[in-house]
């Protein structure tokens, strides 16, 4: 069925988010609401990849169940994760490194940058958030909330261990050095948008200077961050050079953090009682994923620089997995641009990524589609930047030898998600 020549899933979608966005303070049950509509219409009325009724629900779970479970894995563990980081108070030491002005908040979005570049956009943006918890006394901008989600997914958009989408690409034949080629783009989004939400957020709350408290480490804490992030970056590292298959059947991702978790149990016990904020946090942005995948997209416009970059506003809606293995089906992309573009992309509304969603469990004022897009606005407009960068500095080289029957595209690899 259509509405105005536009299919009825796609109308429902736009209108849960529309109601996401409207009303921000009930987001759960719009999230869940819309998408039980969407489920009920497609069983009755439609059907899932050509596979009617509850059996073609049940084949879209089975190609999903394993990235679902991976995100919620993620999003609790490092839930646990983030407070255990600031209880170690790692972060009281932060003003005597960080420049007692704007540039501490630059310096800050760009080691959210690094962590990203090799473990996760959802844990870079948590401990981020956590670190600027303590650094501006709990007060944040919401430009700089949204500086931090877009510093986490470019940090991760041009490392082919930084995001579900550039591993996609790995595997499926992409070489590490194209996808390296984004940094040239988040870079200069990076320096635009970063500046620009340092000094909004100097401006709203200024930088602590230095702690003159005498605050003793809690190096077990530190410990089990270190030993929770290193599970995660060994799981995601090692299988998918060795046995990538394992990544696509089942969520060890997600599972290696927990295995972590309780490993470390002896040192510190975590404060068990954020799981349930977390877990509305979670169900909510899984609710929106199921809604992405059971969208009927079944094919993207020619590949081209045009479309590559409409790719990236279309991520800040929409699961940017399945556009990623759109792309590499069809092929013909500079793989550059599009790790960039489906990687970035989503930064630019607050649940267009898994980091944005997981940071707005921590700050809920983040949680306002017109708020976000009035105070992070440099953040589209960085992308729209560092998208012109590459251009310029590369230029569009079509890629040939993947996609277009050159590679059996695998699965999603489940490592982080969202739209992000």
């Amino acid at each position: 069925m259509t509405l105005a020549g536009i299919p009825l899933d796609f109308v429902l979608f736009a209108l849960t988010l529309l109601g996401v966005a409207i009303f921000n303070r009930h987001t759960l049950f719009v999230a869940v609401t819309g998408m039980i509509v969407i489920a009920l219409y497609k069983i009755t009325l439609g059907d899932f990849g050509g596979v009617p009724g509850v059996r073609g629900l049940g084949t879209m779970f089975a190609h999903e169940w394993v990235t679902l479970v991976n995100l919620l894995g993620l999003l609790l563990g490092f839930a646990l994760l983030a407070d255990h980081f600031e209880r170690s108070h790692i972060t009281d030491h932060l003003p005597k490194i960080l420049p007692d002005d704007w540039k501490g908040g630059f310096v800050l979005l760009v080691l959210i940058a690094v962590i990203s570049s090799f473990l996760d956009n959802i844990a870079a943006a948590m401990i981020g958030g956590a670190m600027a918890h303590v650094l501006y006394r709990g007060k944040l901008h919401v430009g700089f909330l949204a500086a931090i989600v877009a510093a986490s997914n470019a940090g991760g958009s041009g490392s082919v261990v930084g995001d579900t989408t550039t591993t996609m690409m790995w595997i499926a034949g992409v070489r590490p050095g194209q996808v390296f080629e984004a940094y040239i783009g988040a870079g200069v989004a990076l320096l635009f948008f970063g500046v620009i939400a340092a000094r909004q957020q100097q401006a709203f709350q200024p930088i602590m200077k230095d702690n003159p408290r005498q605050v003793q480490l809690d190096v077990p804490r530190l410990v089990i961050v270190a030993v929770m992030l290193l599970f995660a970056i060994v799981t995601n590292v090692v299988l998918n050079l060795k046995a990538p298959e394992l990544l696509d059947r089942w969520p060890l991702i997600g599972l290696s953090v927990w295995v972590a978790l309780l490993l470390t149990l002896g040192w510190r016990a975590p404060t068990w009682s954020l799981l349930p904020g977390a877990l509305r946090g979670s169900i909510f942005l899984l609710s929106l994923v199921t809604c992405a995948a059971m969208m009927p997209v079944k094919a993207l416009p020619d590949a081209s620089w045009q479309t590559a970059l409409g790719l990236g506003f279309v991520s800040a809606v929409f699961d940017n997995i399945p556009l990623t293995a759109l792309a590499l089906h069809q092929g013909g992309y500079d793989w550059g641009f599009v790790a960039y573009a489906v990687g970035f992309g989503g930064s630019m509304i607050w649940f267009g990524s898994s980091a944005g969603v997981a940071l707005c469990n921590m700050y809920h004022e983040g949680r306002s589609v017109v708020a976000w897009l009035k105070g992070g606005w440099h953040v589209a407009v960085g992308y729209v930047l560092g998208f012109a960068m590459l251009m310029l500095v590369l230029g569009w080289k079509a890629d040939h030898h993947v996609g277009a029957g050159a590679h059996e595209v695998p699965g999603p690899v489940p490592l982080t998600t969202p739209a992000q």
